[in-house]
């Protein structure tokens, strides 16, 4: 039993992980999180490139000045 509790609390995300990633593919809910997941790292995504312009301008330069 006491190797149980440690298998447990060493691995505990990864089996609620991997038991919600089965349920979520076995009711299809799959394209509805990732289309959340897509909403929010796009807001992120603008939220930083407004906030960081100049700093995200001079790096998109330098990137496309490398091609």
């Amino acid at each position: 039993m006491d190797d149980f509790k440690e298998f447990w609390s060493r691995n505990k995300g990864i089996i609620l992980g991997v038991t919600i990633a089965v349920i979520l593919l076995i009711t299809g809910m799959r394209d509805l999180i990732i289309g959340l997941v897509l909403i929010f790292t796009c807001a992120f995504i603008g939220d930083y490139v407004y906030k960081n312009k100049d700093d995200v301008k001079e790096r998109l330069k330098n990137f496309i000045d490398r091609f």
